[in-house]
């Protein structure tokens, strides 16, 4: 899997739009949902390519690597 910058930024920005997690931005997903999602079978579009990125990103354990952009820009939608 390949990551770009733009899809990493999303991925910091963008909220949840639906089920238990809905306003929650993508990064912050815990782990065993993102695992649980993925497990399922991610939707097709740009919100399944960046959740099928956040789960190879949360089982490496890169999360932190966020901390830094998580406040750039305003809140996007997928």
């Amino acid at each position: 899997m390949t990551f770009n910058t733009e899809d990493l930024i999303k991925l910091a920005q963008t909220k949840m739009p639906y089920g238990k997690y809905t306003g929650y931005r993508l990064i912050d997903l815990p782990e065993p949902y993102v695992v649980w999602i993925y497990n399922q079978g991610v939707p097709k579009g740009s919100l399944g390519n960046l959740l099928a990125q956040l789960y190879e990103i949360k089982a490496n354990g890169l999360e932190y690597l966020f901390d830094p952009i998580k406040d750039w820009g305003s809140d996007s939608e997928v």
